[in-house]
């Protein structure tokens, strides 16, 4: 089964705790600090592959947890960094982001990209060292992430599509000249999803695949009108196959320039595609009648016809080697626009915000995710501690903030449901 689209949640590793840690060695009085920092959480990749030609394997695996990174030790030991997370993908594969709708990348060629960062591991007490501060009793816990959802959306499923209407033998040819082996059978709608062959042709190959039969009002979602649309838009070449037998009844003619309305009204880019027409089932009789209608209307204007039968085998060959010649002219999709990133919980101007407000009982307060984000940090027992507490205030803005609403020097404020004293 052809999967183009899966949902996938995903989180990044927390970084670990930096640690708090002092010497306790028999022969070294007042041992050092030698708290060591947390290890940085693991990283969400996509790595794109032409080995895979689908999602299928995301259809069950939606979930992806990256590692954590571990808590930094003793002796400056840092912490583990958590593991990495590898989401493999075929080439053609966008992923977006599930709420904003943004594309975060487009693999049109192999490799892998970082989607969503690891947090940073928190600084041991080791680094807060200072002349003046010989004995920190504080570090950082390490950051913390976020889950996010992404949609991979497969754009490019194969170079080449067989549209054109149900039945018309399809299925049967992309059989005979690969490996793929689709449901067939002697009524419409055989094939509800597309399915993939790879041709190789010489030295050379591409991918073909077998659109679902089209009908008339597809463009409009007629049946699965839309979805089978949506797969022929996403290949390089349109292979347009008509029965040439008219053995369901119809002309072939009609069949051909009803299923060219459909590709026209859906989209003009992908009526403007090129296109290669085959008047298929050659072996059965008064083939040749409609073979004939076709060429004398289509090859006038330019529109070569390829009479084939899948079943005998006669003019396949020839049919593959020409949609490789014309493959080499088409020149490969081009990337989508990257319109941005996932961003990290480390991101403060986004993840991050405070207010100032005025309680009932007249005392200014600040409180939000930065203001709960700074308190993670500190140990308002520990003096050094509480030094460190005020550089974030003023790294942060908070204090900045603070003077513009109108507080004083020597005023009282709230935090965290701490009181303090405004002071300059």
């Amino acid at each position: 089964m052809l999967v183009d689209r899966v949902k996938l949640n995903i989180k990044a590793g927390n970084g670990g705790d930096g640690a708090v840690s002092f010497r306790r060695e028999k022969y070294v009085p007042n041992g050092g600090p030698d708290g060591g920092d947390g290890g940085t959480g693991g990283d969400i990749i996509i790595r794109s592959t032409r080995d895979l030609h689908t999602l299928y394997d995301l259809r069950f695996h939606k979930i992806f947890r990256a590692g954590n990174g571990e808590k930094g030790g003793a002796r400056n030991m840092s912490g583990k960094d958590g593991t990495d997370v590898v989401i493999k993908v075929p080439v053609g594969t966008a992923v977006i982001d599930a709420e904003t709708g943004r594309v975060i990348a487009d693999f049109n060629t192999e490799e892998e990209r970082i989607i969503l960062k690891g947090g940073k591991g928190g600084k041991g007490n080791a680094r807060f060292a200072t002349p003046t501060r010989q004995a920190p009793k504080f570090a950082t816990p390490g950051k913390k992430t976020i889950e996010r959802e992404i949609i991979l959306d497969l754009k490019s499923i194969a170079d080449a599509g067989l549209v054109g209407y149900p039945s018309v033998g399809k299925s049967t040819l992309l059989s005979v000249v690969s490996a793929a082996r689709p449901k067939i059978a002697d009524y419409h709608f055989t094939t509800l999803s597309p399915n993939l062959g790879v041709v190789s042709v010489g030295d050379d190959g591409f991918i073909l695949a077998d659109i679902p039969g089209l009908i008339e009002g597809a463009s409009q979602g007629v049946g699965l009108g839309h979805d089978f649309l949506k797969h022929i838009e996403r290949t390089r070449l349109i292979v347009h196959m008509v029965d040439a037998s008219g053995i369901e009844g119809r002309m072939p003619l009609e069949d051909y320039y009803a299923i060219r309305k459909e590709l026209s009204e859906y989209s003009q880019e992908l009526a403007e595609k090129k296109e290669i027409v085959v008047a298929c089932k050659m072996d059965l009789s008064d083939s040749d009648i409609g073979y004939e209608m076709l060429r004398e209307d289509l090859e006038p204007k330019g529109i070569e016809v390829f009479p084939i039968s899948a079943v005998t085998g006669a003019g396949v060959k020839e049919l593959m080697q020409k949609i490789m010649e014309t493959l080499k002219e088409i020149p490969e999709a081009e990337s989508l626009e990257e319109e941005g990133y996932l961003e990290e919980w480390s991101n403060y101007n986004e993840a991050f915000s405070f207010e100032i407000t005025t309680a009932e009982d007249g005392v200014v307060e600040a409180n939000g995710t930065l203001i709960d984000f700074i308190f993670e940090r500190i140990d308002p027992e520990d003096t050094d501690s509480m030094r460190h507490f005020e550089k974030l205030l003023v790294d942060y803005g908070i204090i900045d903030a603070l003077r513009r609403y109108g507080v004083k020097d020597g005023q009282e404020i709230r935090m965290n449901g701490e009181e303090f004293d405004f002071v300059e």
